[in-house]
Order: structure tokens, then C-alpha cells, then sequence
């Protein structure tokens, strides 16, 4: 094959309209690129490639790279196969007669438009893309958007059940098709076709994508306990009095939010004074109760802000091919910051430290961090990255960013509550969480499915708005229902945090600018529900220690805290299609009750034996029917398990 080379252990091909090279990045792990300009554009985005020795050879018109039990094989015609101990998995297919067509290209306005498509496989079963509130955990025969809106984050990688992971390399606005017939990922405007394979068991593939994509930071052992958050508390002494009122019921409360509209601008980054006179008291005084407080921070600046024309002149705000800066309306027009650009970084966390972290404040909560434009045209957007159609996934790797390298000068290791992720988001702290979605039981199990594929996406840190963000009624007793159930979920997820816009009921207004809801608090929801709220509190707390060595693991190995059952039984066929149970750690299996009036629950228990946590029931693989009323739920140990104990106080 002559148009083939073979230099510093990578492979590259040329043919009509393409350059293809092929590189390994792993010991477990190749990346695959073709460019149709017919050269290399030297990119790797948010990869970190690993220098990994790989055997290549040239056999009947094909040549063949392998690394570890992984190989790649490029034919002549330009069709890409890969296989595991010799065997196919993964194979691209034709999209003409006579084995022609691999890889389509179309330029568009100084870019490309470019897509890749496999042949479907039956039986096979995908994970991952992030989260998206559609119900599913098994994403196959689904297809998505490649973008990010509210209740919606792309990562673009998915594991699939035959054994592999398969990481797009690639921030571009596009879609993917896991269809019957084939998968296919394609982009809108684009350099190149850039991806990674990586071969090996759920495990496996989780630490090597954290090796490619970045390992998270362990989590500091404060953020694995009760996060208390309403929309929203409009003044300094509403907060102060709901922290003191925990403390004085002997509830642990880690953190306290200060949501938006705190400010005086959009685009301020400062308390207003009116509402929150001192708040280097009131962070004093939460310091001293154990508590934390995390503030909003929104990429929105409109003209009357101080830093608004500031920075327009150098360049520091998201830009447009047609109209104006504004992207976004709420309360006005708003232009957005361009956290792609490190000068933009730099210059709103000092304006973050002066207001806030000098101030006391402990973390930051970065909402809209899409970021949420209207109407959603990325190709109207410029970046200093790039076009927004190109470039539009990594905004918020780099608003975390921003967040991280902040305070690591400050010699803090930061956890960043944000409202969208992307590939190697995780190492800069990134708390990802589900954005707004509604406060239903539908709601609550699509969160539970959806938060099983983050999982597989190299994010560990994920969570929701306990109780959902809008709709919640806290005067009916089906929504009562949902809050108890949701925040059994709470316990048993990455963080626990209670959020929502609560229905209001009277309650007079005192800032013009936005209302704020209904209590959101534990003892909000009925006389019934406050004790049932308090000893969930009590038992995460309880559960804290086996929470850090979780996270700890999770910084370690890449391994997620909250995964699907497969990720610790991956040879249970029934495992992969258990959504609505999943494994806590390495020895509690947690199936919540995602249904209203529900009080038996199906669970499926896999090899071995387990105690059912709260009545010490020993059960034995298979499945089994359990009681779960309000106040009970379905959790089950492995015996010996020192965590066991945590759950000891259920019995009283």
C-alpha cells in the first residue's frame, strides 16, 4: 500500500479528499482521524494522548495497528474495522455500492460538515452521551443532539456492551444515531473526523478514559454532606435564618446556596448591598455552624454593568456574525462572557474573589454555563476558541476551568456546582448537575436512568435538584409523596442537594426583580414528611465516611460513585437492562422508588449474598419484591461490609 506511511508509531494514509492518521493514546486505546482538507490540523481539544508503544503490520492490502488486545485495520478502500482478541466489533460501513464511501464530507462555509457511520449490531447495548431526560437507559435505537440546553449535557462518549468505549473527540454541534441498522455521529462544521476507541470491561474503560480525559480531584469531605437551596433566599438574614434553624434542630447542614439575583447587575459579580449588607458576617456566622456557602454566578453581563464595556473593548464577551452581543433576554438584553478566552478567565474570577471569596464564600455555582443562548444558532456565535458551531460543546470544560485555576492559586481544591459538563470537565471539580426539570415522579425516574449514563462519561460528581426544579406544590400531598422519594435518592447520590421553585401561596413579594417561591426546606413539606426528611439527613451523614472512600476511588481510577449494576457485574446479562437500580459505591445496591403510591419494589440481586439495609434480611441472588413504604427504602449490602453499620439506626 503506497499510500500508506508509517512513522513515529503512528500510521497515516492518503486517497482522494482525505488524509487519515492513526495513533495509539493507550495501552488499551487508538485514536482515529481523518482530515478532508488533506492535512493534519494538530488538535487534540480536551484529549490528553499517552505516548503507547503499538505492533504494526501490512497484510493483503490492509494494514494493522495493535495496542494491547485492541487492533485497528485500514484497507485500501479506506474502510476502518477494529477488532478485540482478533474478533470484530466495530466496523465501518459503506455508504455506496462496491464498498465505497466510508466517511462523508461537505464544505460549508470554511468548514466541513462530516460524518462517520458503523454497522449496527444486534444485541448490542450503549451508554453514556451524558444526561437528557428521556427516559432510557439503554440508548440504543435513540438518537440525539450534539449540543447542550438546559436539562440537557452532551458528553460525547458512549460503552457499549460488547465490550468497548468510543470517545468523539470532537466539540462541534452534530447529532448521533444509535439506530438498529447503524451508528452514525456526524457534525455540522468541523475540521475533521477526530475519535478514540478504547477495548476493555466497564472498569477498565471508565480508568482509561480518565487517564485520556483527566482524573477528578478527590472531593473535599465538606461537599459529601446536606446542601440546602431554594429559589431563592432574597435577603442576608432569610439565609442566616434558615442555617441557624437547622443547626438548632441538630440537622448537619454542609452548605447553604445563595441563588441569583443577589447581585445589582447582571454581569456585577457582587452582592447588592441593599440585601446583603455583610456578608463577610454572614459567612463568619455560617463558618461557625460547619456550614459552607456556595453563590450563583450567571454568564450573562447586560450595558449597565460596571464590567460590561470593559469587556466589550478587549473582547471578552461572546461575539456574533450577525446583530448584536445580546444572546440571551432576561430582565433585559444580556450579552454572555467568553470563558473560552483566558483573559476573560482571569479577569471575572478576580472580580469573583474580590467580591466573594475575600468576602468568605467558599464555592461557586455557575448556572446557564451552556452557555443558554436564544435562539440556540451556534454558527452565530465567535469564541476565541472558535466558531460556535465548531467549538460549541467545550464552553463549559473552560467556565470550570476558570472556577479550578482560580483557586488552586488560592490553595483551595474547588467544587463548582455547573449546569453542563464536557469531556475532561471532571479534573478542573465540575459538580454537573441536571438543570431545571420538572417535579414529577416521571421526572424523578428519567433523572435516575439519565444519571446512570453520566456516569459511564468520565463525570462522577453529578446530581439533580432534589424534589425537581419546577412545579412542585408543596401543600399537595402527591408532590409530599415525591419530595420524600426523591430525597431517598438524594442519599444515595454523588451530592445531596435540595433545589426548586416552589409553588407560592400568598407570599408577598419584596423584590420586584424575581419572586422566590415557596419554603424549600425540611419543614415545608407537612409534619408528616419532617421527621422522614431529618433522618435521611442523618443517615447520609452517617454514610459520609463510605462516601469519601468512594471518592476517592472515583479520583483514583475513574470509577464512578453512582454506576449502572453492569459496571461491578459486567458478565449479568440482566444487568444491562436494570435502570432503575444501580450499585452506590462498591457495596450498596440502591433501587429508589420512582412511582407515586408505590410501596412494593422489584429489585434484581445479582451473584452473592446481600442484607437488606434497615431490617438486616439476608437475600440471595435473583429477583425479589420488597415493601417500601414512605419512610422505608430498598437498599442492600454485601455482608461484611463495614458500611452495614451506617444503616444500624433504621432498626429503632
Amino acid at each position: 500500500m503506497d499510500r500508506i506511511t508509517i512513522r513515529d508509531n503512528r500510521v497515516e494514509f492518503t486517497r482522494e479528499g482525505e488524509l487519515v492518521r492513526v495513533t495509539p493514546v493507550h495501552q488499551n486505546a487508538i485514536r482515529f482521524e481523518a482530515f478532508p482538507d488533506c492535512r493534519a490540523f494538530d488538535e487534540d481539544f480536551t484529549l490528553l494522548p499517552q505516548s503507547t508503544p503499538c505492533r504494526i503490520e501490512e497484510r493483503d492490502r490492509c494494514v494493522y495497528m495493535t495496542v494491547g488486545s485492541l487492533t485497528i485495520g485500514l484497507e485500501d478502500c479506506g474502510k476502518v474495522t477494529f477488532y478485540k482478541d482478533g474478533e470484530s466489533f466495530l466496523e465501518e460501513a459503506p455508504e455506496l455500492a462496491f464498498h465505497g464511501g466510508y466517511r462523508g464530507y461537505e464544505r460549508r462555509d470554511g468548514a466541513w460538515a462530516a460524518r462517520v457511520t458503523f454497522r449496527g449490531r444486534d444485541g448490542e447495548h450503549f451508554y453514556g452521551l451524558g444526561h437528557e431526560p428521556v427516559g432510557r437507559f439503554d440508548l440504543k435505537g435513540c438518537s440525539f443532539d450534539l449540543r447542550h440546553v438546559n436539562t440537557k449535557t452532551t458528553v460525547p462518549f458512549v460503552y457499549s456492551s460488547l465490550g468497548y468505549g468510543f470517545l468523539w473527540n470532537n466539540p462541534a454541534i452534530g447529532s448521533v444515531e444509535l439506530s438498529a441498522n447503524r451508528t452514525r455521529w456526524s457534525v455540522n462544521a468541523t475540521r475533521k473526523i477526530d475519535y478514540v476507541v478504547i477495548a476493555g470491561t466497564p472498569k477498565e474503560v471508565c480508568g482509561t478514559l480518565a487517564d485520556l480525559t483527566g482524573h477528578a480531584p478527590v472531593m473535599p469531605h465538606w461537599a459529601t454532606g446536606f446542601w440546602q437551596s431554594r429559589l431563592r433566599y432574597e435577603t442576608q438574614e432569610d439565609l442566616l435564618a434558615v442555617a441557624r434553624r437547622y443547626r438548632d434542630m441538630g440537622v448537619p447542614l454542609a452548605a447553604i446556596i445563595c441563588d441569583y439575583f443577589h447581585w445589582t447587575e447582571q454581569g456585577d459579580y457582587k452582592f447588592d448591598p441593599r440585601y446583603w449588607p455583610d456578608p463577610k458576617a454572614m459567612t463568619d456566622e455560617l463558618h461557625e455552624m460547619g456550614t459552607k456557602l456556595i453563590v450563583s454566578v450567571w454568564p450573562t453581563i447586560n450595558e449597565h454593568s460596571e464590567n460590561y464595556r470593559y469587556m466589550r473593548d478587549r473582547n471578552l464577551l461572546l461575539r456574533t456574525t450577525a446583530g448584536s452581543d445580546r444572546v440571551f433576554d432576561f430582565y433585559g438584553p444580556q450579552a454572555e462572557i467568553d470563558v473560552t478566552n483566558p483573559q476573560t478567565r482571569e479577569f471575572v474570577f478576580r472580580k469573583l474573589r474580590e467580591n466573594y471569596l475575600d468576602n468568605g464564600v467558599d464555592g461557586l455555582w455557575f448556572d446557564e454555563a451552556e452557555p443558554e443562548i436564544h435562539p440556540e444558532h451556534f454558527h452565530n456565535l465567535l469564541t476565541h476558541a472558535g466558531r460556535g458551531d465548531e467549538v460549541g460543546l467545550i464552553y463549559p470544560y473552560y467556565y470550570a476551568q476558570m472556577a479550578y485555576d482560580g483557586f488552586q492559586k488560592l490553595g483551595v481544591t474547588p467544587v463548582t456546582l455547573i449546569r453542563a459538563g464536557y469531556l475532561g470537565a471532571q479534573k478542573f471539580g465540575a459538580l454537573v448537575w441536571s438543570g431545571d426539570i420538572p417535579s414529577t415522579f416521571e421526572s424523578l425516574a428519567e433523572q435516575v436512568k439519565a444519571g446512570l449514563n453520566m456516569a459511564m462519561c468520565g463525570i462522577p460528581w453529578w446530581n439533580t435538584d432534589i424534589g425537581g426544579f419546577w412545579g412542585g406544590d408543596t401543600e399537595s400531598e402527591a408532590f409530599r409523596e415525591l419530595i420524600v422519594r426523591w430525597f431517598q435518592y438524594g442519599v444515595f447520590s454523588p451530592v445531596m442537594r435540595v433545589h426548586g421553585n416552589r409553588c407560592r401561596h400568598g407570599e408577598k413579594k419584596r423584590d420586584v426583580r424575581e419572586p422566590t417561591g415557596d419554603p424549600n426546606e425540611i419543614w415545608g413539606f407537612g409534619a408528616r414528611n419532617e421527621p422522614i426528611l431529618r433522618d435521611l439527613i442523618l443517615l447520609r451523614e452517617r454514610l459520609r465516611p463510605y462516601i469519601d472512600d468512594a471518592m476517592r476511588t472515583a479520583s483514583e481510577k475513574g470509577w464512578p460513585v453512582m454506576r449502572p449494576m453492569f459496571f461491578d457485574f459486567p458478565d449479568d446479562e440482566t444487568c444491562y437492562t436494570l435502570g432503575e437500580q444501580y450499585m452506590f459505591g462498591e457495596d450498596i445496591l440502591f433501587a429508589p422508588v420512582v412511582r407515586q403510591g408505590q410501596t412494593e419494589k422489584e429489585v434484581y440481586l445479582p451473584q452473592g449474598q446481600w442484607i437488606r439495609a434497615g431490617t438486616g434480611e439476608t437475600f440471595g441472588p435473583g429477583r425479589h419484591t420488597v415493601r417500601v413504604l414512605l419512610d422505608e427504602i430498598a437498599a442492600f449490602v454485601r455482608p461484611g461490609a463495614d458500611v452495614l453499620r451506617a444503616f444500624e439506626r433504621e432498626k429503632r
